[in-house]
């Protein structure tokens, strides 16, 4: 766990008063400042209405007496019950929208943000994390996490998500207690719990975290329809889970692995673009024995199949090859042999 580091002197930025502290070691080794831009907390308006919800867990039957607006209401509603709040903020589209929504409920003083940083997350995340939290006027903080210190990470097997959350939780909670905030919050939607294999999930609750938008009965479309309402820049944000799910199960997970991913999914990007492919979605899946698997959005497989040049950027491997079937969230996931094991 970091510690608070002495806050330096406040600057102005144009017409915005910017307070930045820094938080365990510096952006280029394993932490970033925290950032704090002063803005209007905006008000709890929602897109489309408001009505109480469900605060202690999930309740189908609730999702299905209220509509989109009514979740969102509901949502607000929860969060505004709350004295303060810290966001496991990934930089995804769920977690983003939960950090705007406590914003508009709680305002901005009264909120704040941690991206947890280690070998798992690319840098360009991180990036984009801060810049949406100084955006929402909130303090950011980028702690440095070791998923890689935990056996479990390591070993890989379908429960890897179990030891990565716990070691998240481990580090944010005693932040968020630090700071004196009451709450931390994780990013899980309603749809999350339906798909029932997230050992993750699990390793929060038991932490303590609380879910507002899996209460709230949120899905994900609701979500990213709610976030393009509120004009958040996150709300066609691809899926941009963490570097080890690209590694198969049972294939040890290592820093230099995750770079090997993180280098290779980077290789790729840059490839597509110069054949004029615009794809959205992909993923460069280490499937073990030196051999990685590429997906990308199922419209554009044949195109990349017509571009040899495009999987020869793929480097680090000795054969790369690519998955007919494209793009799928989770696709790891099919390969394990006993999934209810996990769930």
């Amino acid at each position: 766990m970091t510690s608070q580091a002495q806050a330096t002197p406040r600057t102005t930025a144009s017409a915005d008063r910017v307070e930045t502290r820094g938080v365990g070691p510096s952006a280029d080794s394993a932490g970033a400042p925290t950032d704090r831009v002063s803005a209007p907390a905006g008000d709890r308006g929602t897109p489309t209405g408001g009505a109480p919800g469900p605060a202690d867990g999930f309740d189908a039957s609730t999702e299905r007496a209220q509509g989109p607006g009514d979740r969102v209401g509901a949502l607000l509603d929860r969060l505004a019950s709350l004295p303060s709040l810290m966001v496991a903020f990934s930089g995804g589209a769920d977690s983003a929208f939960l950090l705007a929504a406590a914003v508009r409920a709680l305002g901005p003083e009264r909120v704040e943000a941690a991206t947890a940083v280690s070998p798992s997350l690319p840098r360009v995340e991180l990036d984009r994390a801060l810049d949406f939290a100084r955006d929402l006027g909130v303090v950011h903080h980028a702690p440095p996490t070791d998923e890689l210190a935990r056996e479990g990470y390591r070993a890989n097997a379908g429960d890897r998500c179990f030891f990565c959350k716990t070691e998240l939780m481990s580090v944010v909670g005693p932040l968020a207690a630090d700071r004196g905030i009451a709450a931390v919050a994780t990013g899980t939607n309603a749809d999350d719990l339906r798909a029932g294999f997230r050992p993750g999930i699990r390793a929060a609750a038991n932490a303590g975290a609380i879910t507002p938008l899996a209460d709230a009965g949120l899905s994900k479309a609701e979500i990213r329809a709610a976030s393009k309402t509120w004009g958040l820049p996150t709300w066609d944000k691809p899926a941009a889970a963490c570097l080890a799910s690209r590694i198969a199960y049972g294939t040890e997970v290592t820093a230099a692995g995750l770079q090997r991913v993180a280098d290779a999914e980077h290789a790729l990007r840059g490839a597509l673009a110069d054949a004029g492919i615009p794809a959205r979605n992909l993923r460069v899946r280490d499937m073990g024995d030196d051999v990685a698997k590429v997906e990308i959005d199922a419209e554009y497989v044949e195109a990349v199949a017509e571009r040899p040049e495009v999987l020869a950027a793929v480097a680090g491997f000795a054969a790369v090859r690519l998955d007919e079937r494209g793009f799928r969230s989770g696709a790891m996931n099919e390969l394990l042999p006993d999934p209810e094991r996990y769930r």
